[in-house]
């Protein structure tokens, strides 16, 4: 088997603050590449979001992260940078305090997250927006 490569964009719409599940997407790109064994890379292409691989099971987990950020972030402080709203250099804050990208195994052709895990785009912002996920797979194909 040799090495390969398959390059992607997934697009996501958000609904303003808090935290898609981007999971299922992510596996069903692996699927239709036919990726069975590797590294996929993902790169979240704004500054004001960001990927969390974080908890599926009780959403109060994600509830909880998202009161945090908003308590480590909040919009009433006097930022100097406030050009797109009150919300836009809190969104920059969380931003840098999470990541824009992630490295996931890929084994048996799915990402090889933990039972309890997911990988969810975080948006920052109030607004809704799409965003833009650059994905990078590298490794083996199925034999199929």
């Amino acid at each position: 088997m040799s090495m390969e490569q398959e390059l992607g964009v997934l697009t996501v719409s958000t609904r303003g603050f808090g935290f898609i599940d981007v999971t299922n997407e992510l596996n069903q790109w692996v699927q239709e590449a036919g990726l069975e064994a590797g590294l996929l890379t993902m790169l979240l292409q704004h500054t004001s979001a960001s990927l969390v691989i974080q908890e599926n099971a009780d959403p109060d987990v994600l509830r909880d992260l998202a009161d945090a950020l908003q308590r480590l972030a909040p919009e009433s402080h006097p930022y100097r940078h406030s050009a797109e709203g009150p919300d836009d250099m809190p969104a920059h804050i969380k931003a840098a305090l999470t990541s824009p990208s992630l490295s996931v195994p890929v084994m048996g052709g799915r990402m090889a997250l933990g039972t309890w895990q997911a990988v969810y785009v975080a948006e920052h912002r109030a607004m809704p927006h799409r965003r833009r996920v650059a994905l990078h797979f590298s490794g083996t194909r199925s034999l199929a």
